[in-house]
């Protein structure tokens, strides 16, 4: 964590957190000309941010964009927000937005976490039934074949349609499907307001992929949930609901149990 707290000591730092906060998912040249620095200057800074884990990476064909990334703010928030009444941790107001705020607030929820375990066992843990549904809770069934449909079977209900899809499958490097539909059974199982559940389902369907990439004996996994409208309540849902399920996935994948349910 001393990596992450030297990182967001510097001012410029924070500023570039804090636009990404705003918005996430920029190039370089937008986060140059939102926050008036030179490019070489947000550079240096952005690649601290990314040494620390705080700001993490995608390819876009020739764009790489950059994402604020909610692993180490999570953590920090549980051992220095959490435990300490809110009023004392006001000396930390300055990293305010970064620390307390919700971290997710663009379009997509990018997390990344590294994980002490193999790119196969990684697919495994993704991809098998057996293996979802000790951490998620949620059983997936595909051959994970790239148009293969995906069926989810959660809260004891099963849900299908024709627009759940393997979008991109490339095993042990790359995973992308889409979402689930919001059907009243689903809703209905899982508590969900009748009003939320028809605003959810009448968005566009969003997709999440898995980028796998070996790291010695770790290896990285950057989750990307996306596809999403302004002000989006399957966003806000899912964004809070990946770092604890990544977290199970990680604590099981090293351990071989995963985290008890709240």
């Amino acid at each position: 964590m001393d990596e992450v707290f030297k990182a967001l000591a510097d001012p410029s730092r924070r500023r570039l957190l804090d636009s990404l906060n705003a918005r996430n998912g920029q190039t370089l040249r937008e986060l140059c000309a939102g926050l008036d620095m030179a490019r070489q200057s947000v550079s240096k800074h952005l690649a601290v941010l990314e040494a620390a884990d705080l700001v993490t990476t995608v390819r876009r064909g020739r764009e790489k964009l950059h994402y604020l990334n909610a692993a180490p703010i999570n953590a920090i928030a549980e051992r220095w927000i959490n435990q300490y009444d809110r009023r004392r941790a006001a000396a930390l107001a300055d990293l305010k937005t970064a620390l307390e705020d919700h971290p997710m607030t663009g379009r997509e929820f990018v997390y990344t976490s590294y994980i002490k375990t193999t790119p196969e066992r990684l697919w495994q843990a993704l991809t098998e039934p057996a293996f979802t549904q000790r951490y998620w809770g949620v059983t997936l069934e595909s051959d994970w074949k790239k148009g293969s449909a995906v069926t989810w079977e959660e809260f004891g209900v099963t849900i299908e349609d024709p627009e759940q899809i393997v979008l991109e499958s490339d095993p042990y490097r790359r995973l992308a499907y889409t979402w689930h539909t919001f059907t009243p059974e689903f809703a209905e199982a899982c508590g969900f307001a009748e009003d939320l559940r028809a605003r959810a389902a009448a968005e566009p369907r969003s997709k999440v992929s898995f980028e796998i990439e070996p790291r010695g004996e770790m290896v990285k996994l950057t989750v990307v949930h996306g596809g999403f409208e302004d002000e989006s309540i399957v966003r806000d849902s899912v964004s809070e609901g990946w770092p604890a399920l990544l977290s199970s996935l990680k604590t099981l994948l090293e351990t071989g149990e995963s985290l008890p349910a709240e």
